[in-house]
């Protein structure tokens, strides 16, 4: 064999001089063609679009269709088709076609009649993406401490409020984008929602064809935290009687712009097929764009995801998993967009900011995340379940949250349930970009609308010499005495020897701190208890929330520390500037000091 191998190499380096028979073929690249208009076009929407789809938008007073439903001009697509190499994606939404070409195929492109414009998509190479896990395996073992986990997720959000007014995502239509749905078929977690034919639909816009049952699970614990239920009944998400619809959008350990294709085409398909909700635990990065970039007018996915919302479907993203991340930290695309509800992360053990959740603000200054939930769960994996990490089951905790509270008034707009959904967070109407407007509780959402009694402040502002001084009120400065869990295998939770400082969470980097925190943190906190006779109450850390904003709303500083004295804060008046506002949030109510 190794005689071979030489004589191989030395007829190749015979033959090099010459020249090659059959010329190498022009690189092929990936091309963006817009089209320039869609006239005599024929549609039918009754005939497009499925009847959940159609009732969504006589629900919500859109119309019938627009022009961003027509579809593209055939004659168009087949001279584009006659062209280029390769056609990946003809998108109605954007009266446009994806393609490979070479560079003289992209120049004859140009001249085609219908064509407005050819663009180049930035050259890329896959790379492992920094926020995917391999496959994960689970057990059927359950230990006492991970069923406590998979009830918290849930109440932490108000869920037995949800329960008792029996919303479990009944007739909402939710669309999953995912890697993959491995094992998911088999899984007794989804026993009841397979049995009931709830699952409406499925397709693989990675390889185009229905099956989505491969290539990951990341989307099988995406799925059960949704809808997810544990042997003896409990849930792992909010929405178990909701339908899906579930799509592969994504390669395994692999970041191409082909997946942000995929996601448009699943958008497009989502909306035909009658979604509600889309929940999309996925977001692009520092593998194709700029921080400065996520402003939710860059990306083709953050316009993909507006687009969405302006049909009636609620858009709720995962905001990243990038916050301890040097080189990026902030919220990922489409989590940027607007109308786009981004979730980050909370830690189960002090309900403050998990430390890999992505912070905001976006590019052009908008409060992301908007809300948050659990970053640490319990969820359905191929074997059993598992505890897994990440905003990517934040986001479908809140996407369930967001179809029971659909599901008790069916007649909000999109817009006008984003709304309610950032309203009914604990924090609001206190913001930061760690913790956005806190965690949606549903009593605060099924609350009579009638207003209630205005509470007292808890705290006062004093401004003094060279200090601004916030004190806790005596009546607000009683906290109450914990409750802790008595399992045996929950003891390393609540003592041994982990760090029990309360962290820095977040502080913008355009001005320095104005006080370091202090005190310790308390181990496994969550807020006051409803009535299930199998979760342990505790009680919701004493925490004290505060910013500086300046006259546009803008934050320039943001901090949570633990109260343990009434004297509580003192801002340096020399860091404060006219028309700043210095906002804080203490047990639920939030009051604000303006700088003269």
């Amino acid at each position: 064999m190794a005689g071979a191998g030489l004589l191989l190499g030395s007829l190749s380096a015979a033959a090099a001089p010459g020249p090659s028979p059959h010329p190498a073929a022009p690189p092929t690249a990936r091309y963006w063609v817009r089209l320039r208009h869609k006239a005599g076009v024929q549609f039918s929407p009754a005939a497009y679009f499925s009847p959940a789809a159609q009732a969504r938008r006589q629900r919500q007073h859109l119309p019938a269709c627009d022009s961003t439903d027509f579809p593209v001009r055939p004659d168009f697509v087949r001279q584009i088709t006659a062209v280029a190499d390769s056609v990946t994606l003809v998108s109605r939404w954007f009266n446009a076609v994806a393609c490979r070409a070479t560079p003289g195929q992209a120049a004859r492109l140009r001249r085609l009649p219908g064509v407005r414009s050819v663009e180049p998509w930035p050259v890329q190479t896959p790379v492992v993406a920094s926020t995917k896990q391999a496959n994960e395996r689970g057990t059927m073992t359950i230990s006492a401490d991970d069923r406590q986990l998979a009830r918290r997720q849930t109440a932490s959000l108000g869920g037995a409020a949800f329960q008792q007014a029996g919303f479990r995502g009944q007739g909402l239509r939710i669309a999953i984008f995912d890697v993959g749905f491995l094992g998911a078929a088999q899984h007794p977690a989804f026993q009841r929602l397979l049995a009931e034919k709830r699952l409406v639909a499925t397709h693989d816009f990675v390889r185009n064809r229905p099956n989505v049952f491969v290539s990951g699970t990341h989307g099988t614990e995406v799925l059960s935290c949704i809808a997810g239920l544990l042997p003896d009944g409990t849930p792992l998400g909010l929405a178990p009687q909701a339908e899906f619809l579930l799509a592969r959008t994504e390669r395994l350990n692999r970041e191409i712009y082909a997946e942000e294709e995929a996601w448009l085409a699943a958008a497009e398909w989502a909306d035909r097929n009658g979604a509600d909700i889309i929940n999309s635990s996925l977001g692009y990065t520092d593998r194709r764009y700029f921080p400065e970039q996520m402003n939710g007018r860059t990306s083709l996915v953050a316009r993909a995801a507006e687009l969405a919302v302006r049909k009636g479907i609620l858009v709720v993203n995962a905001a990243g998993n990038d916050g301890e991340d040097p080189d990026w930290r902030t919220i990922g695309t489409p989590a940027d967009a607007d109308s786009v509800l981004a979730v980050g992360g909370l830690d189960p053990d002090t309900y403050l900011h998990i430390d890999f959740s992505s912070y905001g603000p976006s590019a052009d200054r908008r409060v992301k995340p908007n809300v948050i939930a659990f970053g640490t769960v319990l969820a359905a994996a191929p074997g059993g379940y598992v505890r897994t990490q990440g905003t990517s089951f934040s986001s479908p905790l809140l996407a369930g949250f967001a179809a029971c509270a659909w599901q008790q008034n069916r007649s909000l707009t999109v817009m006008q349930l984003f709304d309610q959904l950032q309203r009914c967070a604990d924090l609001y109407p206190y913001f930061d970009y760690a913790h956005g407007y806190g965690l949606p509780q549903a009593a605060a959402l099924l609350r009579p609308a009638a207003p209630a009694p205005r509470p007292r402040p808890s705290v006062d502002f004093v401004r003094q010499d060279t200090v601004l001084a916030v004190l806790i009120r005596p009546e607000a400065a009683v906290i109450p005495a914990q409750v802790l869990p008595l399992y045996s295998d929950s003891v390393t939770l609540v003592g041994g020897t982990r760090n029990t400082t309360v962290p820095a969470v977040g502080r913008e980097e355009l001005a320095p701190p104005l006080n370091k925190p202090g005190g310790n943190r308390p181990a496994q906190s969550q807020p006051p208890a409803e009535a299930d006779p199998g979760l342990v109450p505790l009680v919701r850390p004493g925490y004290l929330y505060w910013h500086v904003a300046d006259g546009r709303g803008v934050l320039r500083s943001y901090e949570v520390r633990e109260v343990t004295q009434r004297a509580v804060l003192q801002i340096p008046l020399r860091t404060l500037r006219p028309g700043d506002t210095v906002r804080v949030c203490y047990r639920g109510l939030t009051q604000s000091y303006l700088v003269p």
